[in-house]
């Protein structure tokens, strides 16, 4: 991907973290938002400069190397974001709530997602919480 981006330098990781919310501007008919990737590129677009194009294509191959590397049994830990883990669940019996029948549950991976105390604490208000 060619960086064609204008001269002022990109801002630090951190300073993006802090800046104002692009996403939250998107409007919104009930006060909620799914974030799209659509949205996660023009987020790049505007903050760093880079065409709606690279961004897309930028925004795309990050979302592929957490993909791969959850997908091939890889922890993922995001600084003040959180961390994806594969857990593994063993076979086990559930039952159909419905009638009660009993059912074999196979045996699985899940991802897990915990997040870090620096996104816990935003969710709860606090905005000096630190990693």
């Amino acid at each position: 991907m060619s960086q064609n981006v204008s001269e002022k330098a990109p801002p630090a990781v951190e300073d993006l973290s802090r800046d104002e919310n692009v996403i939250s501007e998107i409007p919104t008919s009930q006060g909620h938002h799914t974030v799209t990737r659509a949205d996660l590129a023009d987020a790049v677009h505007r903050r760093i400069g880079l065409s709606r194009a690279e961004s897309g294509e930028f925004v795309e191959a990050v979302l592929s190397e957490i993909f791969n590397a959850i997908v091939s049994g890889e922890d993922v830990k995001l600084s003040s974001f959180g961390s994806f883990h594969i857990r593994s669940k063993g076979e086990r019996v559930g039952r159909n709530p419905k009638t009660g029948a009993s059912a074999p549950i196979t045996a699985r991976r899940v991802v897990m997602f915990k997040a870090s105390n620096v996104l816990r604490g935003r969710i709860n208000g606090r905005h000096d919480a630190e990693d």
